[in-house]
């Protein structure tokens, strides 16, 4: 029996009409895809599952696309098996968790920004070496002090659906881990903040209450949160086809595509080389949809807002 796929559909502003599917329906046939069930309603008029006979090709997906760009509707294709819900989640912090680079953030409360958001733009590309490019930045904030930290951190605003994405998959049994190359200064306030299993980030070395410019070793370098999803694979004792791997930049670029559901969230082009899963248009509730689940079955967090 051959494997079959499922193509979801996730709308942002406005909802999935009945000419937009209309639209759908004509690039499947087109493209000599069948369906074979039903299809299913996650979300009324918002998001829904159509089964398909065999993974879609890349012309598929440049015309699913393309008809999809002008109404801001996400698009996912999965493997329509019993790993569909993810039972590991390696979330990247910084403009996929968090609204922008906390480093940028602090570059800025200290007159860097220009500088500093330079070089992490370079890193995100894929230009840099990763290491050496947090090594340059942190070196900018030598001498500058510590407890300015604090209001940056406290300031830092979650990404929509950030705190429903992380209690939902708690909620069915997945571990949820946040990883950055960023900061442990920051990724254990916001893994507080949207409830994950655990964290992990660079540790900033300070001296006397001030920045010292260096970070203590071990530092992260490109491949570092590959190297932690294996190790969570190991430890949570499942496969990495049933991880959910979701950011935005070139370090985030090896899990997503080890993962067996790899998501871009608003990502560089280094990031859109190796997944079709993109989130352009909605928020990071799209990545539920994607692995099946209703909207119904969405956790909301009881005691934060």
């Amino acid at each position: 029996m051959s494997d079959t796929y499922i193509l979801t559909l996730v709308a942002s502003d406005t909802p999935l009409s009945d000419s937009l599917l209309g639209g759908v329906d004509v690039i499947l046939t087109e493209h000599n895809l069948q369906e074979t069930a039903p299809r299913i309603w996650l979300s009324d008029k918002k998001a829904l599952d159509i089964k398909i006979s065999s993974p879609p090709d890349t012309s598929f997906m440049t015309a699913i696309r393309e008809l999809l760009y002008h109404v801001r509707v996400d698009h996912f294709v999965t493997l329509d098996n019993k790993y569909r819900r993810k039972k590991l989640l390696m979330a990247d912090m910084d403009s996929t968790i968090v609204d922008g680079e906390t480093l940028d953030e602090v570059a800025a409360e200290f007159g860097l920004r220009l500088m500093v958001a330079a070089i992490t733009e370079r890193a995100m590309r894929g230009e840099l070496n990763f290491k050496t490019s947090l090594r340059e930045r942190v070196a900018l904030l030598a001498g500058k002090p510590r407890d300015a930290l604090q209001k940056i951190r406290e300031e830092t605003h979650l990404n929509p659906g950030a705190r429903t994405l992380v209690e939902t998959m708690r909620h069915h049994g997945a571990m949820c881990v946040l990883i950055s190359g960023g900061f442990t200064y920051f990724t254990s306030y916001i893994a507080e903040q949207c409830h994950f299993h655990h964290h992990h980030g660079n540790n900033m070395a300070f001296k006397n209450g001030k920045i010292t410019g260096f970070l203590e070793d071990p530092v992260s370098d490109q491949d570092a949160k590959l190297v932690f999803m294996n190790e969570y694979v190991l430890k949570k004792r499942v496969t990495s086809e049933q991880v959910l791997a979701i950011g935005d930049g070139a370090n985030d670029r090896a899990m997503i595509e080890s993962a067996g559901l790899g998501i871009g969230y608003h990502p560089h082009p280094v990031v859109e080389e190796v997944t079709h899963n993109i989130i352009r248009y909605g928020d990071l509730t799209a990545s539920l949809f994607a692995q099946g689940y209703t909207k119904e079955e969405f956790k909301y967090p009881a005691s934060r807002t």
